[in-house]
This record gives C-alpha cells, structure tokens and sequence, in this order.
C-alpha cells in the first residue's frame, strides 16, 4: 500500500457535465391490481408499486423462456439445471394448443407434450413457472397456436363470442387437469406456478382478456399472479392483469429492405417508457398510434415487468437478423438501469419447430401470416440453443444475474433517476435510496450502429448527504463498454463502496467476507471508500481525496487480483474470469465456481470437458480431488482433464449450386421459402457419421456452410433445417444414433442468389457475382463431463 494526500492531490477538474441530483424515491404503495398473495399466506408473492416480494422481501425474479413441447423430454432435466445455473429463478413456458389437440377431440400429453412433467422437474430443480396459456400464443407457431380445425371455424376467434369461449373453457379445463395441484396459491405455498399469462399480443379487446382470467380461475387455474403483454398500446382490463413488456435489438417481423430498425434505439437508451409499440406490429391491421402525451407505461403504479427482453432473434425467410451477445447482454443491463423489476427473456432456451399429424406446425405463408420461418429451426441464437450449446451472452447474463441475486434486494428499492442526454454526452442513468445506488452507463449498440468512443467522461451523483464524482479523473468510455457501478453500496463490512468495477456476487470467506467484482476493460478499476482509514488498505495505492480513500489495485486484474479493506476481500477480476463466475450447491455447500467453460450444477459442478487439459477454481474447497497451485488466496485450483476430441466429417464436393427464382407471399407480400417440392432440386450430399463421433452424452453436429437454405435428413425425416444468416447450424445426433449406423446423414440445399433481397447483416453478406454453396466443415463434438464434489 502506498498514500499520497495533501499537495500530492491532483488539481480538481471542472464540474463534471453529467451530474445528476437524487432524492430518496416515493414510499411504495401497495398495486390497485386483484392479484397477490395475503399478507398471512405462506411463501407469499406479493407486488408494490415499484417491485415484486417474495415473503415480504424485495425480489428482482429472472425469467427465462423454454418450450417443453419444442424439445426432447430426455434433455428437459439437464437443460432446466443450465437455466438454474444462468440465474434463472422462473421458468415460462407457453402450452401451444395445436401441438396437442390438432386432431379435434384428441388432447395429447404424452412424449414432449408432458407439460406436469416438465413443471414438477423444474420445481424440483429450484424454478418457479410462469405458465402461457393461450389460447392464443404466437411464438411463430402456426395460426399463432390454433390448431388448424380451430382457426376454420366461422367463429369470431379472441373475443367473447359464446361459440369461442366454450372451446377456450375445454382447452382451458384440459391444462387445469394435467398441472392440477402444481399452481402457487396460499392453500398450497409450495406449488412452483407462481403466475398465468392469457393470450399474446391482443391490443384491442381488454373485456375479453379478463373474462379468460376468468374462465381460468373457473376451471381451477389460480396464481398469485395474472399477467398480459401490455405492449403496442394494448387496451387492458383495469385491475385483472400485470402488463408485461418487450425490447428485442432487431427484429425478423421488419421488412427486407430495412437495416437497423427504428425501435432498436430506445433499447439502448435508459428511459422509463416500458412500451415498444412495433412488437407484433406485423400482425396488426392497423398501426399503433400513442398520443404525444401517453406515458406508454412510465406512470404505472405496478412493478415494470418484462417478459421478452430479445434473448437472440429467430430469422425469418426474408430477413434474418444476426444479434451478438454483447447486444444482448447490453439491452438487458439498460433495461435494468431504466428500472426494471423484473428481467424476463425470450427465448431464454432455443427449440426445435415440431409436427402435427396433419401439418408442420410453424409460422408461415402457407398459413397467410406475413413470414415464412423455417420448418424445424426454432433456436433463436438464445443463451441455451436448441441443442443445450451455452454461447457467450448465457455467460453474460450470468454474471448480471449473480449480481441481482446477490445485490437485488437493495437494487428493487430504488428508483431510476435518468439524467437529459447531452448531444454527444453519454447515455446513463442512476438507481438509487437517496443515500446510495447503482450508476449504470451504456455505449453499446448493435456494429450497424456502434456508438463511439466518448472522451472525458465522468459522473457526479449528489445523494442527500453527500456527492460522488465517479470516476475520481474523466476517463474515456470505450466504445461498446456498458456498465454497473455501485454507488456508496453496503459491501461486507464496509459502509461505503463506489468503484468503476461492476458488483458479481459476495460470500462469507475463511477471513472475512469477500466481494467479486469485475473490472471494466478500457477503464481503470478505481475504488472510493468511505469511512476507512488508509491503514486498514492493503493490495493497492490509497489517495486521500477530502473523507474518503481512492483506492487502485496493485495487481492486474483477475483471481489474484485482491485488495483487503478492513476484512473485506475486493477480489477484481478481468472480463473473461468475471463471465466464468457460477454459484450454486456442491455436495450441501454454497459455492462459488471459476470456470472458463460449459457447465451446470447437479450433484457438485458438472463441468463440460473441453480438447484440452484445464482448471478449475472453487470456494470452499472441494471434499474430493488434491490442488494445485493457483492465484490469489480466496479460491483453491483443481486440474481438469481433457475431454474428447472433435471428429470432423468428409465432406464431398457439392458441384451443382442451385437456386430459385424470387416469389412473394402471405399477408404481407414477403419473399417466401423454397417449398418441399422445390428440395426436389436442392443440391444434395450425403454425410457418413462413424460410430466413434457418438459418446456416453451429447454429440453435437455443427455445420459451417453458406448459402440459403439447407435441410438435413435421415432417409425421408427432416431433423433440421437452417435459413443461413452467418452461424452455424447445430444438430444433436444422439437421437439418431441407432438410424446413423445404417444411413447416412443427408443435406439438401439451395445457394445464395447473388441478386437475392433476402436481408443479412452486411458483415456476412456474399459478396459474389456468382451463386454460394458451401459446405466448409462438419465436425461432431461428443460432449463428456466430470462432476466436482
């Protein structure tokens, strides 16, 4: 430890141009909404004007979106536990009624159907349940989820109309059948079915909602909470349901001809307006129109509530978006700034489009909806994909999912100041109780429009009893940087925390209690500590600066990067290390896991082994297994044997590159896709998959290909499909081990017209004057795991 004080102090700066007053927010109310636990229930759930409780106790939940009907029952478990491990705390799921009446009459629960299944495996693994019942649904399923013989019917479909609503009563009385028992209520605390969602995007019939709130409740469906996309100005019947919200970065529902669309910025922009009036747009007959005053939900008396926060973005055929995680993990963390109380995201778990007996069951022209999306593919780029792969915005998230767990409660309480934007000043915004908060500041937006470096940038926070200059001297913003910083916050024993390092989790050490933060690249970390005196520092420089201490780490940052505060262990970690963070049960303890990989808990940490040889670091120390060396003194390091390696496949040559003529279709007059009859002249080849490419789990086919759209058989069943857009396709084999020993895996496929006006993004774009068709490699990766205990 080093100290400079007195002449030694830098001469101050300007007043910084971002400066913000903050004032202790309003009391909370309770919500004038007939929803809720009593005050005498058990496990009670409960809402208040500004945030959801959970035995009184402010809650932020995290929701992520997972169909059951969309993917193999044998992986339902395992992919629950990633979820559990990525912070989720709810589970939503949508019951799409053609998937089990598409046949009149014939209700199907079995297989993937098995929605009790399904909910008592996810009680059983920690996770509450949001439950979509329809009867409309969307999710890009045909006739939004209708099945077909109902959709024909000459009824007024989605109203009161006596004919509709006894058919809605039967669907209704069939799913209150099969999760009967399972739905939170304060006869029966311990049900995981805390909240029901009626209908999807119904903007103009508020009566009719509530009499399906209604017709639930009377067939036995009861929750603490009733819940309704409130987005694109949707009327709403007052009292009877919690509006819940969207923001996605892009979006496939625009047209082919635009780039980055025009809602995408109020997504990375802090603001209170929850409403995003263009979500669903395309099914609309007429535009959403707010008028120049509508607050668009910003004056609501209720919690704002998300439940679609774009985990991915599906592809359509005519547009397919290509989001990056950063813009993910960047939407997500300004909608918390802008004072979320709930992060709820679509889809969460990517899935696989299934079929009726009488039809494939996804959106399409065929059907006159205006897209047309692919026939199996339905695996969005989410944190999980459709085949359980974990991409980097599931490790994103995680780490701001640890956060709220951890810092939620004091989060929930606070309000969100948002601070006028200076033209060329940066977007940011503060949470806060009047004394402390969270400073939150975004310099992200999707690489069509990536905001620039911003230079001299500083925040000054004047709080009741005090003003905070954050950091210490202006820095530079990096371009792409979007982060959290506490604010004067409450961390292990000390009483005042502010540091350009955004708060991870915080735990009971050997020595005292010890906080994981994680530095912000391009900026340096910096620490302000109030209360303290410089000799209770030690692993960094300390500056006195009037009352408080301005701390620097001496060490880079990562796992021995550690400064001990009056018995407080700060230990800063760089970005990679701070996205390798888990927390959960081993073996009855609480730990905390550094893991640069896939993973979930089950039974200890199942780490997914990687092609070569690694660690692993724990808190506390496992029972089993002898150390070795490793940084800092907080974790213990254990070595991690290589997994198997990757076998890739012989690829033949493609030769021919055929493509289709342009034709338009549906309700909106979209390029359609090539039809099944149209495969009959797709390029084909055939792909020999050897019985060593299959282990104990997992094996997972990834096809790097251009062109424009490919489908993958196994004889004459389609297993998947892709409308490329710049990622590589996925299929999990192991289904289809047993028929892969005796036929191989066959791909049909079509090119990339250099004249196409399909949109993709302009980074992956062909740039060709002749058409694409490639095949540039198929490598199967036979997952293998080790559970530390």
């Amino acid at each position: 430890m080093s100290l400079s004080s007195g002449g030694a102090q830098p001469q101050k700066t300007a007043p910084s141009p971002n400066a913000v007053r903050v004032s202790a927010p309003s009391p909370v109310t309770g919500t004038p909404l007939e929803m809720g636990d009593p005050d005498d229930a058990a496990q009670r759930i409960q809402l208040t004007s500004r945030f959801v409780t959970a035995d009184g106790r402010p809650w932020i939940p995290v929701m992520g979106e997972y169909h059951f009907s969309r993917d193999v029952p044998d992986r339902w478990a395992r992919e629950l536990r990633k979820m559990k491990a990525g912070g989720i705390s709810v589970l939503a799921t949508y019951v799409l009624w053609n998937i089990h009446e598409d046949v009149e009459g014939e209700v199907r629960w079995d297989g993937h159907r098995d929605v009790r299944r399904f909910i008592e495996l996810a009680d059983a693994i920690g996770l509450k349940v949001m439950l979509r019942i329809g009867p409309w649904a969307h999710g890009e399923s045909r006739n939004g989820g209708f099945p077909d013989w109902l959709q024909a019917l000459p009824i007024a479909h989605r109203s009161n109309d006596p004919a509709y609503l006894e058919l809605t009563e039967r669907w209704y009385r069939a799913i209150a059948e099969q999760t009967r028992g399972l739905f939170h209520t304060p006869e029966n605390p311990a049900g995981p079915i805390i909240g029901i969602q009626v209908d999807n995007e119904l903007y103009d019939s508020g009566p009719h909602l509530a009499t399906l709130r209604d017709l639930a409740e009377s067939v036995g469906m009861r929750a603490s909470l009733w819940t309704a996309t409130g987005w694109g100005g949707a009327e709403l019947p007052e009292g009877r349901v919690l509006p819940v919200y969207a923001g996605y970065s892009d979006g496939f529902w625009e047209e082919e001809t635009t780039g980055w669309p025009a809602f995408g910025v109020m997504h990375f922009t802090y603001s209170t307006v929850r409403d995003d009036l263009t979500v669903g747009a395309d099914l609309r007959h007429d535009d959403a129109v707010a008028s120049a005053d509508a607050a668009l939900g910003a004056d609501d008396p209720w919690p704002y509530v998300t439940c679609e926060l774009g985990g991915g973005m599906a592809v359509a055929y005519h547009r397919r978006p290509l989001v990056d995680p950063d813009d993910v993990a960047a939407l997500a963390l300004t909608k918390i700034g802008s004072g979320s109380a709930w992060q709820g995201y679509y889809m969460y778990h990517g899935g696989t489009q299934v079929s009726g007996r009488t039809s494939t069951l996804q959106e399409s022209h065929e059907t006159g909806y205006p897209n047309d999306v692919p026939v199996r593919d339905y695996d969005f780029f989410a944190p999980l994909g459709a085949v359980g792969s974990e991409r980097p915005h599931f490790h994103k998230l995680r780490q701001q999912h640890l956060m709220l767990d951890a810092f939620g409660t004091a989060l929930a309480q606070t309000a969100a100041t948002i601070p006028e934007q200076r033209e060329g000043g940066p977007r940011w915004a503060v949470r806060s109780d009047g004394e402390r908060g969270f400073l939150f500041a975004n310099n992200h937006q999707p690489a069509v429009a990536a905001l620039p470096a911003l230079d001299d940038v500083q925040f000054a926070v004047e709080f009741d009893d005090a003003r905070v200059s954050v950091p210490s001297e202006p820095v530079t913003l990096p371009s792409g940087a979007y982060v959290v910083w506490p604010l004067r916050q409450r961390i292990g024993t000390l009483t005042s925390v502010t540091a350009t390092a955004q708060l991870i989790t915080q735990f009971d050490g050997d020595r005292g209690p010890v906080v994981l933060l994680a530095a912000t690249p391009g900026i340096g970390v910096e620490i302000q500590v109030e209360g303290v005196g410089a000799s209770a520092v030690s692993g960094a420089s300390v500056r006195a600066q009037d009352d408080v201490l301005v701390l620097r780490p001496d060490a880079d940052p990562g796992l021995g990067c550690e400064v001990v505060i009056a018995g407080t262990t700060l230990v800063i970690l760089d970005r990679d290390t701070a996205e390798s963070v888990w927390r959960g049960d081993i073996d009855g303890r609480d730990s905390v896991v550094i893991w640069h990989g896939s993973g979930w808990f089950e039974h200890g940490f199942r780490a997914v082994l990687e092609d070569r040889a690694s660690s692993i670091d724990v808190w506390p120390p496992l029972g089993e297994g002898s150390t070795v060396d490793g940084p800092g003194t907080v974790f213990s390091r254990y070595a991690v044997p290589a997994g198997a390696e990757a076998v890739p496949l012989k690829v033949p040559p493609i030769g021919a590159a055929p493509t289709l003529p342009p034709r338009r279709g549906g309700s909106a007059g979209r390029l359609s896709a090539p039809t099944d009859a149209d495969f009959a002249r797709a390029a084909a080849i055939d792909l020999v998959v050897p019985s060593r490419a299959f282990g104990a789990e997992s094996a997972i086919l990834s096809l790097d290909w251009r062109g424009d759209v490919v489908r993958a058989f196994i004889g004459d069943e389609l297993i998947a499909d892709q409308f490329w857009y710049g990622r590589s396709l996925e299929i999990d084999l192991e289904p289809h081990r047993e028929a892969l020993a005796d036929v191989p895996l066959t791909l049909r496929a079509f090119a990339w017209a250099p004249d196409t006006e399909v949109y993709v993004d302009a980074r992956i774009r062909p740039e060709a004057d002749e058409p694409v068709l490639e095949i540039r490699s198929a490598v199967v990766t036979a997952a293998s795991t080790q559970t530390f205990v």
